[in-house]
């Protein structure tokens, strides 16, 4: 299912979310300007190696700043064009009524907290591996588990597969999200079976920052609705 729009209306304009979008473009834009084995060790630099942690820990070939800064600086790389249009549709789709709710900077902090927490989660799951992990996916999986709790009845306007047919559908908000985490999910059991070094998506890291979104957004379901750009 690949969503096209959600039906809540917002209040304000999304300033936090477009700068986001606009962010990860720049940093995007910027590792397709270098050279392949420049972008190979931008990639090493600052993706998420969990390996990488384990040494620092063990006081071994990296200090702590190498290892865990990039636990921020990875949630604005991306791979490839696919992936990153892919992740800033979602957080175009579900990121403003985030914000509209919870206002200006308590979304921003709620999005890089979501960003940490995923890859913690990610590291915690595959310890020891030299794949770095990169993508803004795990923050805006935190988007997705708070826009659950706040707009569960929300619909979800959606282009839907159907063997060689496609349609679209208005598919409720818990329906469209919670058939998405379920497949992070079981994807994530799947992968704790596949080879320690292989590559892949970092389903953890969906985990982990839809569940921290969620809890975070808990506190915000029951106040009053915020302007999203109120400072």
């Amino acid at each position: 299912m690949i969503p096209l729009k959600d039906t809540t209306p917002r209040r304000s304009f999304p300033f936090i979310t477009v700068l986001l979008i606009a962010i990860n473009f720049v940093v995007f834009f910027h590792q397709i300007a270098l050279s392949p084995a420049a972008g190979d060790v931008f990639v090493r630099v600052y993706g998420l190696v969990p390996r990488r942690i384990d040494l620092a820990l063990a006081g071994r070939h990296y200090s702590l700043a190498q290892a865990f800064i990039p636990l921020f600086t990875c949630m604005f790389l991306h791979g490839g064009w696919l992936h990153i249009i892919g992740n800033m549709w979602f957080l175009w789709i579900f990121g403003g009524n985030v914000e509209d709710r919870m206002g200006s900077v308590s979304y921003l902090i709620f999005y890089l907290l979501c960003g940490l927490a995923s890859g913690i989660s990610q590291v915690a799951f595959s310890w020891g591996s030299t794949i770095p992990s990169i993508g803004a996916s795990g923050a805006i999986a935190g988007v997705l588990g708070a826009y659950i709790v706040f707009f569960p009845r929300s619909r979800i306007l959606s282009l839907v597969p159907l063997l060689v047919i496609w349609f679209m559908a208005r598919i409720p908000a818990w329906i469209f999200i919670g058939l998405w985490f379920l497949v992070q999910f079981l994807s994530g059991l799947g992968s704790l079976h596949a080879a320690s070094g292989s590559g892949g998506i970092a389903w953890w890291a969906h985990v982990g920052g839809f569940i921290l979104g969620a809890l975070l957004a808990k506190p915000f379901a029951s106040s009053p609705r915020r302007a999203a750009s109120a400072w």
